[in-house]
């Protein structure tokens, strides 16, 4: 069976997350996605490592499904062979500092005389404007696009949230834009530049946020649990601070993960009554409606969590299910990675590696009906070089060894 975007290639200048995120995505989908890494490879091939000598978690785990060659563009021959990879490929993507790919020789007038229906695109950490030579990091790009302040409690410092946002969630922006480029292409017949800030790609993700600005204007906000509001959208702990109202509700026996977020639509709170011993308040004018509840949020769920408290949160689960209460456990990494259902899904995947052995993965979220993922290993540094440069592009053994010899792969 062909893959969606099967023989599309795309030539892979990226590094750390945000880029091989996206790129990991792309091969998924079917693309031939080639690595280009520095002599000394992907700086994360070695980082937070937990064997030695052997590439790390952080490497393979985004960079699966890519073949690897190495190249020293800084070399007059590198530049050379990099203008052939470039004029053989559908969608070159880098995340370099601002201007890096330029001072290579590549500014992207050059990349489109080169090869006019590349699809060229760049992740950085901002837009144009005064932030555009900041570093950008994971956590940086949440502080500065609104995740940061809108996360914690009220009486507490801005959090991170562990979900990487700004690195993997940038990838997936950049995913859609390269998508929509190609497809653009097909009327077009002519590449495009795409261009993705981190900032950018969390302030999208902090939308609804945005939305409780502005509503700030004309009153509190019933649906979360402050009880004072400013000129700002302030940190409301667990609150959902959608149309629904929701909370982490502790279980037993009261672990770090010993929770369940409980979602308390107008039909699910009979139900509710009843499960936690107080059937009297589903028709007590103080508690039967939503807007009889919204100030007593913190109290509604003190409620609950009596109950809660009491039982372990598959119990909960299973009594709160059983009456369509929307609701999920709090799951813990380990439970993920042990979870059968998410290992059925194929999105807790085992992967085998020739130097580290079996790894754990997380496998493709996209489910394409006629396009299936296998999840393969990442490449090792410069794996396929013969394999490119010799059954691709056409250079000799004698060359490839005179390349290797002078530092240039």
């Amino acid at each position: 069976m062909t893959k969606a975007l099967e023989g599309v290639r795309v030539l892979d200048m990226t590094h750390v997350q945000s880029g091989p995120s996206a790129t990991q995505l792309l091969a998924w989908l079917g693309a031939d996605v080639i690595k280009l890494e520095s002599t000394t490879g992907d700086i994360t091939r070695k980082q937070l490592r937990d064997l030695p000598e052997v590439d790390s978690l952080y490497f393979t785990m985004l960079n699966c499904n890519k073949r690897s060659i190495t190249l020293n563009t800084k070399t007059e021959r590198g530049k050379e062979i990099l203008t052939e990879l470039i004029r053989r490929s559908d969608v070159m993507v880098e995340n370099f500092g601002p201007g890096a790919v330029d001072r290579m020789g590549f500014p992207w007038e050059r990349i489109q005389e080169i090869n006019p229906r590349i699809v060229y695109a760049s992740i950085k950490g901002f837009g144009d404007g005064p932030y555009t030579r900041f570093k950008a990091y994971e956590v940086v790009a949440q502080a500065m696009g609104g995740s940061m302040s809108t996360t914690g409690f009220e009486d507490g410092p801005p959090l991170a949230t562990g979900a990487q946002i700004g690195d993997s969630g940038t990838g997936v922006h950049c995913v859609a834009g390269i998508l929509a480029a190609l497809y653009q292409r097909t009327r077009t017949g002519r590449g495009q530049r795409v261009n993705v800030a981190m900032q950018h790609a969390v302030l999208n993700l902090c939308r609804v946020k945005l939305r409780d600005q502005q509503r700030l204007a004309h009153g509190p906000l019933a649906e979360y649990p402050n009880e004072s509001f400013g000129d700002e959208v302030p940190r409301s702990g667990n609150a959902s601070g959608g149309g629904q109202p929701g909370w982490a509700v502790k279980c037993a026996p009261g672990g770090p993960n010993d929770y369940v977020y409980v979602i308390v639509q107008p039909v699910g709170w009979q139900p509710i009554t009843e499960l936690i011993g107080r059937p009297e308040l589903a028709e007590d004018p103080e508690w039967a409606t939503p807007e009889a509840r919204l100030p007593k949020l913190a109290k509604m769920f003190q409620l609950i969590e009596e109950w809660s408290a009491t039982l372990p949160k598959w119990a909960v689960l299973e009594a709160l299910t059983a009456h369509n209460i929307p609701c999920g456990p709090i799951l813990s990494t380990k439970e993920i990675v042990q979870d059968a259902s998410l290992a059925a899904n194929g999105m807790v995947v085992k992967v085998d590696h020739p130097e580290r052995g079996t790894f754990t993965t997380v496998g493709s979220p996209l489910k394409l009906s006629d396009s299936p993922v296998d999840v393969e290993r990442s490449p090792l540094l410069g794996e396929h070089n013969e394999e490119v440069y010799v059954g691709e592009l056409g250079l000799d053994g004698e060359e490839l060894r005179l390349l290797k010899a002078n530092g240039v792969i």
